[in-house]
């Protein structure tokens, strides 16, 4: 099977392409803008990279389209506090960019595995979000937060409706805040350049407060990236058609903590690592309001659990790794396996 990552050095990218290595035979040909997170693959000869910008190398990626069986267009912009500040780039890239690459795979009759998003349930009522009967529920247009969940429902509605009318393959998978090794730089010295979880702990490293927006009440399920990923290599194998015309939330419902939780969490664990017991002792913890700090553009969602019945009973897929297993296992890799040396920041 040839595989085609667009986005191949991104969180989910490069950890998809090393299992795919690891366990196939399977080609994988990835496009990035870098490759800095694919040590582990790069010398690997079934492994096809190359550096390039999903919106300027057009002829690079029709030509693999037609050449591969499954096409995983995995780029997007996924950082919250580039909702509000760029939203019309969230748009033109999570959609308009993507959009062409979906209909290609429909005029060439390719598989496509498309990532959609937990954000698409919105600020949904549901105890837990159902892929088939949760209602996507999104704030008024003055909270752009939402363009990004709204570029993503429109995907999922544009590839539904070729999967009806244009005979188009199709999987359709929402993560529910995948966490682990690669995931965002924690040693990016700019705030706010990385997803919540990475951003506590480069907090904690640099000496800044850790911020939690409204008290941190927000509770959020998460799931440990291997496990995501292990979901996503059965949805390509795509045995007996288990995952064709499919949606799938791939979260863990027994992983939901509130954010404030969380920061206390990563406080404690950092804590068991001796060169940063000091940083770790010195942490703080800071109640901010999330308008003033992402501005009035911001909303936020209280809650956020996934019904994950589709992907048990169609992929045989159960999550078992609790948050501090992958808390752990980032936590590692940053702090054993690739520490850098960190200039203390407090004030």
């Amino acid at each position: 099977m040839k595989v085609l990552i667009l986005g191949v050095n991104g969180f989910i990218g490069n950890c998809l392409t090393k299992n795919i290595l690891a366990k196939t035979d399977w080609h994988v040909f990835g496009m990035d803008m870098d490759s800095n997170k694919l040590s582990e693959s790069i010398a690997n000869p079934r492994f096809h990279f190359v550096e390039g910008d999903i919106t300027i190398n057009k002829e690079w990626i029709e030509y693999h389209i037609r050449k591969c069986d499954v096409v995983l267009p995995l780029v997007a912009i996924a950082n919250p506090a580039m909702y509000v500040t760029n939203p019309l780039g969230v748009f033109e890239l999570d959609f308009e960019a993507n959009l062409s690459i979906v209909r290609q795979c429909v005029r060439y009759k390719k598989r496509v595995i498309f990532p959609s998003t937990s954000e698409v349930y919105g600020m949904s009522q549901d105890n837990e979000f159902n892929e088939e009967t949760s209602n996507f529920v999104l704030g008024p247009i003055h909270k752009q937060r939402w363009i990004y969940s709204c570029s993503k429902q429109l995907m999922d509605r544009v590839i539904y409706a070729y999967g009806i009318h244009g005979d188009l393959d199709y999987t359709l998978f929402r993560p529910f805040n995948w966490l682990g090794p690669k995931m965002d730089d924690v040693y990016a010295p700019k705030e706010g350049s990385s997803r919540a979880v990475i951003q506590f702990i480069s907090n904690v490293l640099y000496g800044r407060p850790i911020k939690l927006m409204n008290g941190g009440t927000q509770r959020r399920c998460f799931t440990y990236v291997e496990e995501g990923v292990d979901a996503l290599m059965r949805m390509i194998e795509n045995k007996n058609g288990c995952a064709s015309r499919q949606i799938f939330n791939v979260g863990n419902p027994k992983n939901d903590y509130a954010i404030a939780d969380v920061a206390k969490m990563v406080i404690d664990m950092i804590k068991e690592y001796p060169t940063y017991k000091h940083l770790a002792d010195k942490a703080k913890i800071e109640v901010v309001d999330a308008e003033q700090h992402f501005g009035k553009h911001y909303e936020d969602v209280s809650a956020r659990v996934p019904s994950i019945k589709n992907a048990q009973e169609k992929l045989g897929w159960t999550p078992v790794v609790d948050l501090k297993g992958a808390l752990k296992s980032t936590l590692d890799y940053h702090l054993l396996e690739n520490p850098q040396e960190i200039q203390d920041q407090s004030l």
